[in-house]
């Protein structure tokens, strides 16, 4: 059997095509994500925009395209934050509904942490020791305690780029005084978290998201020039290299960052948050590893359809 899954994130819209055995393996086919910025000028007030909402109708034709031209199955679809968030997703799912025919599932926040966490666990041996694991996202950021065999906490945060992009409008470069404020936010926001670590101390950091993968791009092409992410599941950052890049990241504007290579034009903007969030994580908890996992949700999402199939 063959199926497609969707990934409805705030910032792109992901299609993962997959091949599942008889015996219920499976093996993945086909990937590609669409950039919508579903929250663009409505997430802070709790609604997806006349543009964007075009866009994630237009980016779901085109997903449905793709798994047609696959001989998909089966298309199953999952919507995160800025659907769950918006006063008119119920409309924005009953829209994709009309138009492409596909069902979408709104999933909590909590749901959405525990798929992720099904995804990493697929990408890479977590291990014995506990870990966390971050997924920044567009409206949302997940964070799983966790090891190779369960999950320990979790919980979602309303701390995705996007959100905080519409609400702290930095300056190109990012000031000193705008970082202290960011952080400040992040230590105000995040007391469940830091409560959770002191419960179950953690030396490791995993990030699953585009942010992560573009921190590793950015990595490859600046410090190993023979390395990239090609049929990787996972990479271990050397810590040095993530601070060069950091440290690169907040010096810049906003034209000098579309130059950077290894990073992709639709993630320029909020890249500066997405570094803080990770510099402050890091610091905050004393963490001295760091993993990526290019598995996440939709991983995750597969994992468990394979075993209902």
């Amino acid at each position: 059997m063959r199926i497609a899954i969707i990934d409805l994130g705030t910032n792109t819209f992901n299609l993962l095509l997959a091949e599942i055995a008889p015996n219920k393996s499976y093996s993945i086919i086909f990937n590609t994500k669409i950039a919508v910025k579903l929250g663009e000028g409505g997430i802070n007030t709790g609604i997806i925009a006349p543009a964007p909402f075009q866009r994630g109708v237009d980016a779901m034709k085109q997903h449905l395209e793709t798994a047609n031209k696959y001989n998909a199955d089966k298309n199953f679809a999952f919507a995160t934050s800025a659907v769950r968030s918006a006063k008119n997703g119920n409309e924005f799912v009953a829209e994709i509904k009309k138009q492409t025919g596909i069902e979408v599932t709104v999933i909590s926040g909590e749901k959405e942490a525990g798929l992720i966490y099904e995804g990493v666990r697929q990408a890479l041996d977590i291990g014995s020791e506990k870990a966390l694991v971050m997924d920044i996202g567009g409206g949302s950021t997940e964070f799983i305690i966790c090891n190779n065999e369960q999950i320990f906490w979790k919980h979602s945060f309303d701390l995705g780029v996007s959100r905080m992009y519409e609400f702290f409008k930095h300056s190109e470069p990012i000031t000193e005084e705008e970082i202290l404020k960011i952080d400040t936010y992040f230590s105000e926001k995040l007391q469940l978290l830091f409560k959770a670590i002191e419960q179950h101390p953690v030396n490791t950091l995993i990030g699953s998201s585009g942010s992560f993968d573009t921190f590793a791009e950015m990595i490859f092409c600046r410090f190993y020039r023979n390395e990239n992410l090609e049929n990787k599941t996972s990479y271990d950052f050397k810590i040095e290299d993530f601070y060069k890049i950091h440290n690169l990241i907040i010096r810049s504007n906003l034209d000098e960052r579309y130059k950077m290579e290894g990073l992709i034009e639709m993630r320029v903007d909020m890249i500066v948050l997405a570094t803080l969030f990770v510099n402050f994580i890091l610091r905050e908890l004393g963490l001295k590893k760091m993993r990526l996992s290019t598995y996440a949700l939709k991983e995750g999402v597969l994992s468990e359809i394979t075993k209902t199939l």
